[in-house]
This record gives structure tokens, sequence and C-alpha cells, in this order.
């Protein structure tokens, strides 16, 4: 009985001890959240309803690099090497009634009877009864004219056209602050049109960290106007969980970061993209290079150039990017390994470019990306592997691709 009791009070012990530990690492989860630095980013709307889903398709031929510019931002694109010419439709005539129908085989009857008959002689002509004789050149010139209206009293129709001159001009008196209204709603900007539609793509997550990862990824491309938002969220349960996000602009020379930042469960760090620098989460500021992007935006701003045939792709190339990070900025070259099959959940086999990366100044963080690109679904990121060392990676093969 003693032991029974003493049993029962350790079994009471170890588990408010847990309890304590329990809410002890709680507290501090919060505490540390709590701490954190405000998110840079602004708000934006909640993605879209998709309303189609892609599927692996044969690539459009890929403007040369030439006319690149021209199909993106040229008065005369040319489209067709973009969008395939849809087919013509020849449109079916409505039958008509049977009144009309039958008034219409009269006529053509009638008209093939007068068609095929012969032309009357002369003599006919000439039995023909003669047109009246014209009045003598006097009587016409002394028969009265019609009175004309005077200048003073307009036509009816001219009377009704000026009575409406006025409701017209009552009508364009508020127009005079059209200009600012159509400012505000003005056509999107030509280059606009290469850039996807919202994407959201879904991938599935294996890996390894401390043990094997199964979990969950997405890859989120959304813009209002000129203004984009792209995120990567990646989602292995307790063990890791990463969250990516990029804003800025849409320009005709491709995406201009503003603001990065990186969050996982403890922690969010960030840096700002002004015109001239960069600012690092230290504080620190750095000039900023040309075409700079960051760990989110590349993905969006690879595939764009290489469907529209900015960065043409070919075995044993190299691509040049600098990206920016909380930590610094770093210039990375992806090199072209060729293209490989994959075998996708859902999408079966898939054709994909495979880009491997390597810092031009050597290794400063542990983090690296490998990128798989497939021309049959709008050159998207099917693949992305990000990795740490040997034992610490995580894969992400797409599952779905859907767009608005």
């Amino acid at each position: 009985m003693a032991r029974l009791l003493t049993a029962r009070a350790c079994a009471g012990w170890l588990a408010a001890l847990f309890l304590a530990l329990l809410l002890h690492a709680l507290a501090l989860a919060l505490l540390g959240y709590a701490l954190q630095s405000p998110s840079l980013l602004r708000p934006m709307a909640a993605p879209p309803l998709y309303t189609r889903t892609l599927v692996p398709q044969a690539a459009a031929p890929v403007p040369a690099p030439e006319l690149a510019a021209a199909a993106v931002t040229g008065p005369n694109r040319p489209s067709a090497l973009i969008r395939p010419a849809r087919p013509a439709v020849k449109k079916r005539a409505k039958p008509a009634s049977a009144p009309a129908a039958a008034a219409s085989a009269a006529a053509r009857q009638a008209a093939t009877q007068q068609a095929a008959a012969p032309e009357p002689p002369a003599s006919l002509a000439l039995a023909e009864p003669p047109a009246p004789p014209l009045p003598p050149a006097s009587e016409s010139a002394s028969a009265p004219l019609p009175a004309l209206a005077p200048a003073s009293e307009p036509a009816p129709a001219l009377a009704s056209a000026s009575a409406s001159v006025p409701a017209l001009a009552s009508a364009s008196s508020p127009a005079a602050a059209a200009p600012a209204q159509a400012a505000a709603s003005a056509p999107d900007p030509e280059f606009l049109a290469g850039w996807p539609r919202d994407t959201r793509l879904t991938y599935t997550l294996g890996g390894n960290y401390r043990g094997e990862l199964h979990g969950s990824a997405h890859v989120l491309w959304q813009r209002e106007g000129t203004r984009y938002q792209a995120v990567v969220e990646m989602n292995a349960g307790l063990l890791a969980s990463l969250s990516l996000s990029s804003q800025g602009q849409i320009t005709a020379a491709g995406l201009r970061p503003r603001v990065y930042e990186e969050a996982t469960r403890s922690r969010r760090r960030g840096v700002r993209l002004d015109d001239e620098d960069v600012r690092l989460q230290n504080g620190e500021r750095l000039p900023r290079p040309e075409a700079v992007q960051d760990t989110a935006s590349q993905f969006v701003e690879l595939a764009h150039r290489f469907a529209t045939g900015q960065t043409p792709l070919a075995a044993g190339g190299q691509i040049r990017i600098a990206l920016a990070r909380p930590g610094g900025i770093d210039d990375w070259i992806y090199d072209v390994q060729g293209q490989e099959t994959l075998s996708l959940p859902r999408l079966g086999p898939v054709a994909a470019w495979h880009l491997k990366p390597r810092r031009s100044d050597g290794p400063r963080g542990p983090l690296s990306a490998e990128l798989w690109f497939a021309p049959s679904l709008q050159y998207l990121p099917v693949r992305i592997r990000i990795t740490q060392d040997a034992d610490t990676y995580m894969d992400l093969l797409a599952q779905t691709i859907e767009q608005q």
C-alpha cells in the first residue's frame, strides 16, 4: 500500500514538473514573439479565387533575345511568339421563317426569268409612250420657285440637333474633373501583359533535419497594378517552419524589390531596399546593385526572364544575379546543368532546366537553393532544393499549380 502511494506521488510530481516546463516554454515563446521587431511588409489583399489549374503543355517558342524587349514593351509586340493564333470559327446562318423563305424563293425565280428573257426589239421600245415634253424656257423661268426657309429658322433636323447641344454641354460640365478620374482608371502599362496573373504553387516537402522531414510548401505570387508580392512558405510541423516574403514594384526592366523578410516561429529578420542603397537588419547601409533581387523574388524574376527570352537557357551557360538578405548582399552564379525529366506528384513526368548555384566570391552562408524551371508550365519553378549541408536540406516538388 505504501509503495502504491509512493508511485502515485511520484507520478503526480512528474506531471506537475512537465506542466511547469511546458508553461515556461510557452511563456518564453510568447515573450520572444512580443519582442520581435515589427514587420516591414505592407498588407495586401487576400489571395484571389483561382479559376484554373495548369497542366504540362507544349512550350511556346521563346522570343529571340533581340526581340525580347519588343515582346514585352514594344507597341507592336509579336504576340504570335507568345500565344498561338486561334482557329477561325465559321458562323452558322440562322434559318429563315417559312414566309420569308417562300418570298426569297419567288424573288430568285423572278430574277432568273428576267435574266433569261430576250431583250425587246427596237420597235417595242419606240412604241412606249413618250415622256411628257419639257415646258418652254420662258415658262420655267417664270414659274415661281418654292420659298426658302429664313436663315434664322433652322431645319427641323438641325433644330433638334442644336437643341441637344445645351444638354451635351451640361453633361460635359461635370467632366471638368474627368482627367483626374481618367488618371485613376488608366489602363495598366503594356509590359504587365508579360507577367503571370495571381498564381499559387503547392509543393510536397521532404528532406532531413535531425530526422526525416515531411510537410508542405507554397509559392504565392500576387500583383495589384504594378505592385507585387512573392511569398515562399515551408511547413514541416514542429521541426521546421520558414516563410520568405518579398514586396516591391514591377517595372519594364523587371522586379524591383522594396522589402524582404524572413520569418520563423522564433524570430523575424528583414531588409529594406531603397532607391540608392540597401539597409540590412543591423542598420548597415550598402549601395544597391543594379537589378538586385532577394531570395523570394528571384523565383518569379528568373521565370519571367526565361519565358520572355531575355535570358536564354543553354546547357553549360551561367546566370549571374545579386541577392539581398538581412545579413548582406551576395553575388550568385547559377550554372545551367541542362534539362532533366522530373517525376512530379499529380503532374507526372515534366522536363525542366536544372540550375545549380554558387557564390562568385566564395561561400559565406551555408544555405543555397537549386532550382528547376519547366518550359511546359510557364517556366515556373517546379522543384526547389534548399540545402544547408549534406544532412540538412528541404526538397520541394510541385504538386498543383493554380492561377487566377
